[in-house]
């Protein structure tokens, strides 16, 4: 009885050769089998019908044409395999079960898949489905994880496992047993799994000696189910021994944005730049209202949106119109959708992409035809009344306030406003703006200053409020005289190779060269730094992301801790 279980297990398994030769010899010996058979027939046939022929010539001719017919490869009666030929069947099988090793091992390491040692491709299949949110039960039913109703009814079913061919009959145990290996687990409990492709093999009788577990014969019960003898859901729990118990520690809830191990992605969609008009107001709440049902019909997480500094704080300072946006988050939230919100302190309208004029608040630009030097400047002295420059960020020039304050009492209004979206978690994410389209940028390449791709702009710090800070930085170096922007670093639509600044071997790499460009990156970092420092205050919980321009390509959102 302890030779047929472990036969049928295959507790000794053999080496991968001992296989191979095993599988080529059955191959030889049913060939000789069939060509035996072939040959009889066909001396039977040959001797009018089963009867022996008397004429020993005849046999004899008769016998020499089959034998003639089992030597050579083509009669088709016998197939002879060389001792080549078997070396290239071993060959191709160390081949591929070496292919599949490196795929299971890949598997393993890389993709946290726990897979048993002689893992097939069903067992890989199981693991990718349950990867893809499938669930995916012994017998190898699947279905979506969320169309639980889908599962099919019924307390028993045979379970088939790959690593072996016997089956074992499986029960579901009442609701209030706990900590039971995925045998008895529910489809809530798959689905549940935190490791992905988790392989635990069903409960078996052969799993445990004959001396510490007694062999419960599995019988054919009515309607072809295969159920145990005197096995009853009452008593399944006699069975369950301690390889069967797992501890299942609760599932914690994953905080935003953190779905490691896990294959969701969350999906945010973009609302039209010109959904809130410049009264703050929606512009077509019918159709938007539309939109965004068909949007959470295709189950997006949520959408982003900007709140533009220009339609909140347009005409006097410090007199916020949420309005439009109180109305919009209304029906997010009515929705059960999230938000992602762009705090936008630039101008809309001149830039690739920009369909709706939007620009600074009314009264940034009276102050900004009395005193320009608040907007970036370029060599010629033209502005850029896009944003504001960063050499006031704590210069007192916007009616007693820095632009970092504005900036901050922007923030700190609409925190105070939504306060309900931040403490129910609507409002997931904060992107602030930093410069020119919201990046941490210079606004170097205007294009209604005539700039063309691929021309490599021009620097914007000559305005007042940054000459005095380079004068001031340059002085503090002992080199006054170095308190002016480079005279040869071309135009617009100028090549690095036409400049001496940035052309091989030029000034970029000299002494000044290396101090300017020192000072005007530190301007920047500074400007990012002290933005940065009051959103996090304003925004305290939330995560903080920015925008950054690198090498002529917009960079993924960079979260913030």
């Amino acid at each position: 009885m302890a030779t047929d279980i472990q036969k049928l297990i295959g507790t000794s398994e053999e080496d991968d050769d001992e296989e191979m030769d095993m599988d080529v010899k059955e191959e030889d010996d049913e060939d000789e089998e069939n060509g035996g058979k072939n040959i009889a027939a066909q001396i039977m046939a040959g001797g009018g019908g089963g009867m022996a022929s008397n004429n020993s010539d005849n046999q004899f001719q008769h016998q020499q044409q089959f034998q003639e017919q089992v030597t050579t490869p083509a009669g088709g009666a016998r197939r002879s395999r060389p001792l080549e030929e078997k070396e290239r069947t071993k060959l191709r099988e160390r081949h591929r079960r070496a292919i599949t090793a490196r795929i299971l091992a890949g598997l393993r390491r890389h993709g946290n898949y726990n897979l048993r040692v002689r893992a097939d491709i069903n067992d890989v299949i199981a693991a990718l489905a349950r990867e893809a949110g499938w669930v995916v039960l012994p017998d190898g039913t699947t279905f979506p994880s969320r169309s639980q109703g889908s599962r099919p009814a019924g307390g028993t079913s045979a379970a088939v496992t790959s690593s072996s061919s016997h089956l074992v009959s499986q029960q579901t145990p009442p609701a209030s047993l706990r900590g039971v290996s995925p045998g008895y687990q529910t489809s809530v409990e798959y689905s549940t799994c935190s490791m992905k492709g988790v392989f635990m093999p069903n409960p078996s009788p052969y799993d445990l000696s004959a001396s510490t577990q007694p062999q419960i014969p599995a019988v054919v019960g009515e309607g072809g189910e295969q159920t145990e003898s005197n096995l009853h859901i009452g008593g399944s729990m006699d069975i369950i021994n301690d390889k069967q118990i797992v501890d299942i520690p609760p599932i914690p809830k994953l905080p935003e944005r953190d779905f490691a191990g896990t294959p969701f992605i969350p999906v945010y969609v973009m609302l039209p730049l010109g959904v809130i008009n410049m009264k703050c107001e929606l512009v077509d709440p019918d159709d938007l209202l539309k939109q965004l049902k068909v949007l959470k019909s295709a189950n997006v997480d949520g959408i982003m949106v900007d709140c533009w500094w220009g339609i909140v704080e347009a005409h006097t300072p410090q007199e916020y119109n949420w309005s439009g946006y109180s109305r919009l988050f209304q029906m997010v939230r009515e929705l059960k959708l999230k938000l992602q919100v762009v705090m936008s302190f630039h101008e809309c309208g001149g830039n690739v992409g920009d369909d709706v004029c939007i620009p600074l608040p009314h009264w940034v630009a009276e102050i900004g035809r009395s005193n320009p030097d608040i907007f970036f400047t370029d060599r010629e002295g033209r502005r850029n009344p896009e944003c504001l420059s960063w050499g006031i960020d704590k210069e007192r020039v916007l009616r007693g306030r820095t632009a970092v304050e504005v900036y901050f009492d922007y923030m700190r209004s609409f925190r105070a406003e939504f306060d309900e979206c931040f403490a129910d978690g609507i409002i997931s994410m904060v992107e602030v703006g930093l410069g020119p389209c919201g990046e941490l940028r210079y606004p170097s390449c205007p294009v209604k200053h005539g700039w063309r791709y691929p021309g490599i702009g021009e620097f914007q710090c000559y305005d007042q409020y940054l000459l005095k800070s380079l004068k001031k930085t340059a002085e503090a170096r002992g080199h006054p005289f170095w308190a002016r922007g480079p005279d040869n670093a071309g135009f617009y639509n100028s090549q690095p190779h036409e400049t001496g600044f940035f052309c091989d071997g030029g000034d970029y790499d000299g002494y000044y060269g290396r101090f300017f460009l020192n000072w005007y990156t530190r301007i920047l970092v500074d400007h990012g730094d002290r933005v940065l420092s009051l959103a996090k205050l304003a925004f305290e919980g939330t995560q903080i992301a920015v925008k950054v321009f690198i090498g002529g390509t917009r960079q993924p959102v960079m979260l913030l801790n």
